[in-house]
């Protein structure tokens, strides 16, 4: 299955990013790539991540990455990464909603 990034999701990524490296530097960047890699798994094994309660929809699903939320849409033939966030923010369901 194919996995695409929505840009609101690679947007995050970068904001994440800097945020890490404010105060770890050498910590941002292998924080990523280690996100991009645990997302291209999922390509194999889409319903591996629970789903996301606050969505309420079985298509909608997260896998965590540290302190970090990587939610992602399951399709039928591909697999849609719609936003990263901080597992202590406050849920906002804009975030899944029209995306790709």
């Amino acid at each position: 299955m194919r996995v695409i990034w929505a840009p609101r999701a690679l947007i995050r990524v970068v904001e994440i990013g800097q945020y890490i490296a404010a105060d770890r530097p050498d910590a941002a960047r292998p924080w990523a790539i280690a996100l991009f890699e645990r997302a291209a798994t999922l390509g194999k094994h889409p319903r591996r991540g629970r789903r996301v309660p606050e969505a309420g929809r079985d298509e909608i699903r997260e896998v965590l990455h540290g302190d970090y939320r990587l939610i992602y849409r399951v399709e039928p033939a591909r697999l849609v990464v719609l936003t990263v966030r901080h597992g202590r923010r406050q849920w906002d369901p804009t975030e899944i909603e029209g995306e790709l």
